[in-house]
């Protein structure tokens, strides 16, 4: 059974103030918790119902595990229709990016998404094409908001979020930046190279005209249609897509 100061902690973790002061964040999900539990993140306690006991501890005998009932389940939950488990999971310290880590490779780089599906499908769309580290400006969305960690379906277990000043970080770097502009170079005809930082901006404002200042390449979806604009999270699957196009080669 859950003690009331249980419950109160485990709710307070969908406030960013309080996963800040707790150093955790919560997973929910039998798939999204197995994903976690085979990564590099510590996961703390997973609060389940007794249906899915057997499957958890096959998975780990090392980790604390305390089985609840649905009613407390609905309590501690974030969404209207539970999931199975909950589990808190250690908000991790990720090593200091810097221009060894991130040779050879493209990282992408978020100023200012707000809207966490967006934020979360793009942590999924970033594993899928084997991209490591998001790089996010300071007012970028929490990773470890509830919402965002959903929408990632267990793809955060395996992308390293880093919040920092982006133009201060990325300016000494000397890396090739692709801006996603709605005017530049088309993108199908870009020579992305091997390496470089993909650059998205803000779903109504775009990117910030001091982040504009330090692109070495604006690239542009080409508009066919009438659309006035396109989601954030579709636009980086493209641009990822066509970065990474010589390794599907």
């Amino acid at each position: 059974m859950l003690s009331k100061s249980q419950i109160s902690l485990l709710t307070s973790l969908q406030h960013k103030k309080f996963r800040i002061v707790h150093s955790l964040f919560m997973v929910e999900g039998y798939k999204s918790i197995k994903e976690f539990i085979n990564s590099a993140y510590q996961v703390h306690t997973i609060y389940h119902t007794p249906d899915v006991a057997a499957k958890l501890l096959k998975l780990s005998q090392k980790i604390n595990f305390q089985e609840i009932s649905l009613n407390e389940l609905q309590k501690i939950s974030s969404l209207k229709n539970p999931a199975d488990a909950v589990a808190a999971i250690k908000i991790p310290q990720w090593p200091l990016l810097n221009y060894i880590s991130l040779k050879n490779k493209f990282t992408l780089v978020l100023d200012g998404v707000q809207d966490p599906g967006n934020m979360g499908t793009i942590i999924r769309t970033a594993d899928w094409f084997g991209i490591t580290d998001i790089i996010c400006s300071t007012d970028t969305v929490d990773a470890y908001n509830p919402k965002v960690v959903q929408a990632t379906m267990g793809s955060l277990a395996r992308v390293n979020i880093t919040y920092t000043d982006l133009k201060e970080f990325i300016s000494p770097l000397k890396m090739p930046v692709f801006g996603a502009l709605l005017e530049g170079e088309n993108i199908y005809k870009t020579d992305f190279g091997n390496e470089g930082f993909i650059l998205m901006g803000n779903e109504g404002n775009g990117i910030r005209p001091d982040m504009e200042a330090i692109i070495t390449k604006a690239v542009t979806i080409p508009r066919i249609g009438g659309a006035e604009s396109l989601n954030v999270a579709i636009a980086t699957a493209i641009c990822c897509s066509h970065a990474l196009a010589k390794s599907y080669k």
